[in-house]
């Protein structure tokens, strides 16, 4: 049997589904899940095994949107040129909603790669009936027939159910270029863990904030250390992160009444991290105002963007 091996992404408007996807796709916790647009901030990459098939990477990228500031613009930036070097792409659109001018930008977009084949993935049809799924994949074709966008494969899905879950891995798979096996058996992402953990913290941290706040957070780790003294069937990982937010009156809103909002987030990421890691943290949170910090370049720098 030929063994293929290669790299695939997930492009798509925010919240369209990606992340859930890959997540789904990985069968473990790859990249944050929430119910805000732009949610994804980096190129999260999951590797997918299926022994003697092949070894797909899957990088589940930002959502594309028009930037309002300097974050969004490098966000852009970092989703155009990731589909510009994977062997193969899935346009996500989302059953629960119309395709609308977006989508068709972002097609637009995908048929200037000519050579790379574009899977039309019909999201979230878990969240529609029957009807308004069918209707969504006729959208979907549509959409793309509107730019002539040429596409390997339409296929409806759901992270949530499973639904063809494993049907889109392997249409992937079929994509890929005959290789080597890229990365060990068992390997699930190649994100550093400070990465990971930040992301984790973040996602706690989104959990239930106002509609300002989302963009307003970025997460740094500042220490990640094992405790000296411990056992060795006793372990204890120290963690240092800070929470950044853009203006003083939000750091109250992070913090909460009497710390009881930073509380919760440390609670919820530290039993995510200790999930992800399989160790006992211990979690030290502060917060901290970086003034404006979407639209600085030394503070986007700083922040590892």
């Amino acid at each position: 049997m030929t063994y293929r091996s290669g790299f695939a992404c997930l492009v798509g408007r925010p919240n369209a589904g990606k992340s859930s996807l890959t997540n789904a796709m990985a069968g473990a916790k790859v990249a944050i899940t929430s119910n805000r647009p732009q949610t994804t901030r980096h190129a999260i990459r999951a590797v997918i095994n299926r022994p003697d098939q092949g070894q797909l990477i899957m990088i589940d990228t930002p959502g594309l949107h028009k930037p309002r500031t300097l974050l969004g613009e490098r966000l852009n930036d970092l989703v155009r040129t990731t589909w510009a070097e994977v062997d193969t792409v899935g346009l996500c659109l989302p059953a629960d909603q119309k395709p609308g001018p977006g989508d068709r930008y972002i097609a637009e977009q995908l048929k200037a790669l000519r050579r790379t084949p574009v899977l039309l993935l019909v999201t979230k049809l878990d969240l529609v009936d029957a009807a308004t799924g069918a209707a969504a994949l006729a959208a979907a074709h549509q959409a793309a027939l509107a730019v002539d966008l040429p596409v390997a494969e339409i296929v409806p899905v759901s992270a949530h159910s499973g639904m063809n879950v494993d049907v889109v891995t392997d249409l992937f798979l079929a994509q890929l270029p005959e290789g080597p096996q890229l990365y060990p058996d068992d390997t699930v992402t190649d994100e550093p863990e400070e990465v990971l953990v930040a992301e984790l913290i973040r996602e706690a941290a989104l959990e239930g904030v106002r509609d300002e706040l989302p963009h307003s957070l970025a997460v740094t780790v500042e220490e990640m250390t094992p405790r000296e003294g411990r056992k060795a069937d006793d372990p204890l990982l120290d963690v240092f992160a800070t929470i950044h937010v853009e203006r003083d009156s939000q750091k109250p809103i992070i913090i909460g009444r009497k710390g009881a909002r930073l509380s919760e987030i440390g609670t919820r990421s530290r039993m995510a991290i200790q999930g992800l890691l399989g160790t006992p943290v211990y979690l030290n949170l502060h917060v901290r105002v970086a003034k404006d910090w979407q639209r600085d370049p030394k503070q986007l720098r700083r922040l590892g963007f």
